[in-house]
């Protein structure tokens, strides 16, 4: 089968079930598994933010949208050029990867009769739903459940090792300028992960907000996890939130790695953030570092 993941997290889920040689195209962003933007063909562009404060990719993203701007450009003709029998896209969030609609319309234009699966994960449960849902229309449904059995296996290891422990209030930041609360499945990341997170709901969307209403909130614990950054940037922008949250402890985690995208590398960040919340009882993890408190 010949695939074409217009996301990262999808590529990730590809790749996890044992297909990264059918990956045949992939968007500029699909950095997993490592070198797969040199065997697979690049089919979506966007906006280069490199080197660009979380400020300013604010500032460029709402320029781009409010001049009728697309975020993402679709390389229809290198597209078409494959021949895909599978393409992935997803309908989460127009500022994360290119909308299915725009993927549909594109291939009615040239006629080609790939399917197209497309994903819109809200939950942790969500998540794995997806993977099931990659496996089916990729062939492999044997290979999912089997992924997703040992994903679950992991969650509940996780559960029994912090089990009857008190539960850290926990504010997790998606963003720093301005500030948002990470929503969707992060929330869940936290319940699994021991803690109850505060000032996000499970399922909803991130939403802006201020340091006073974070700090109003009472956690115990920040967690920075800033979206498409990793470790280095986070801890970068950790500190500047410590500065307007002294006092708190501050975390900062590989977001990109291990919060943002919805793949099976959630399940390692909730083993990392259960390793902050309950140190001990959980493995410690190199994806996550202490900033202040």
């Amino acid at each position: 089968m010949r695939v074409v993941s217009l996301l990262p997290s999808a590529t990730e889920v590809v790749a996890a079930l044992g297909l990264a040689d059918d990956l045949v195209g992939v968007s500029f962003e699909c950095d997993r598994p490592v070198g797969i933007r040199d065997r697979a063909t690049v089919v979506v562009g966007g906006l280069d933010t490199a080197g660009l404060t979380p400020g300013e990719v604010d500032a460029a993203v709402r320029a781009t949208v409010a001049a009728g701007e697309d975020l993402y450009t679709l390389r229809a003709g290198a597209l078409a050029d494959l021949a895909p029998d599978l393409v992935i896209t997803q309908d989460l969030c127009a500022v994360c990867a290119l909308p299915a609609g725009t993927v549909r319309d594109a291939l009615a234009h040239l006629g080609t009769t790939a399917a197209v699966l497309t994903l819109d994960p809200h939950t942790l449960d969500d998540v794995l739903d997806t993977v099931t849902a990659v496996g089916g229309a990729a062939g492999v449904p044997e290979r999912a459940a089997a992924l997703v059995a040992g994903l679950r296996a992991r969650l509940d290891a996780v559960a029994a090792a912090v089990a009857g422990r008190p539960r850290p209030r926990v504010a997790v930041v998606e963003w720093t300028d301005p500030p948002f609360t990470a929503g969707h499945w992060v929330p869940d990341l936290v319940t699994a992960a021991g803690g109850d997170p505060v000032g996000a709901t499970s399922g909803a969307r991130s939403v802006p907000t201020t340091w006073a209403a974070i700090d109003a909130d009472d956690p115990d614990v920040v967690l920075v996890a800033p979206c498409g950054y990793g470790l280095d940037a986070a801890v970068q922008q950790a500190r500047d939130v410590a500065a307007h949250l002294p006092g708190r402890p501050v975390w900062a985690i590989d977001a990109d790695g291990l919060v943002v995208r919805p793949g099976p590398r959630l399940v390692e960040g909730v083993e990392a953030v259960a390793a902050v919340l309950h140190p001990g009882a959980v493995p410690a993890s190199a994806s996550v570092a202490r900033v202040s408190g």
